[in-house]
């Protein structure tokens, strides 16, 4: 009888694992860098970064939900040119001087099978919030191979006006247009 008891356990025990938490991954700040690129003057597409983006991703594989909470040093701005770092960071474009930080909150992630495929959220800059989809286009949640940990890794993108940021001096000659591209990397906490 006893073995009996033992063995109908085993199918609880089983749904039990089976049910995955929530999990908390922390940007890696060595492979997170959200980059924008707009049209100059219709010459080139110029694109840029931020080096410094700090946040968490939650995620839950088994339930299908998840949370993004992201934000971004704009005076970590690299544009591939001290001039134009500075420039950009004026009162006219990102006012880093006000707003030193932009931020973006998720609403709600959907997925397509088991992966997340779209992330809605709010997306605040120069002090304006504005609702807007990450497409993610990429996504990967595996152990990390060198630091044995938890981890997951996508790759974001969304296009926002510039001008509905309070950003958009020299529209449309330099494009209102900007695709924002997020590439993340993240461990578990």
């Amino acid at each position: 009888m006893k073995h009996l008891s033992l063995l109908s356990a085993i199918p609880l025990a089983l749904s039990l694992s089976a049910q995955a938490a929530p999990v908390t991954f922390a940007l890696d700040a060595n492979h997170t860098f959200p980059s924008f690129s707009y049209n100059h003057l219709g010459f080139s597409t110029q694109t840029s970064k931020f080096n410094k983006a700090t946040g968490t991703i939650v995620l839950d594989a088994t339930a299908k939900t998840g949370s993004a909470d992201i934000a971004i040093d704009m005076k970590s701005v690299d544009t591939g040119s001290a001039l134009f770092n500075e420039h950009i960071q004026g009162e006219d474009y990102l006012d880093t001087a006000k707003y030193p930080v932009a931020t973006f909150k998720s609403t709600a992630v959907r997925f397509a099978g088991d992966e997340p495929v779209a992330m809605d959220g709010n997306l605040t800059i120069k002090g304006v919030t504005q609702p807007v989809t990450l497409k993610i286009t990429g996504f990967k949640h595996a152990i990390h191979p060198m630091m044995k940990k938890d981890a997951i890794g996508a790759n974001a993108v969304t296009v926002v006006k510039r001008s509905a940021f309070n950003a958009g001096k020299n529209a449309p000659f330099v494009g209102d247009d900007v695709t924002i591209n997020i590439t993340v990397e993240a461990q578990q906490q």
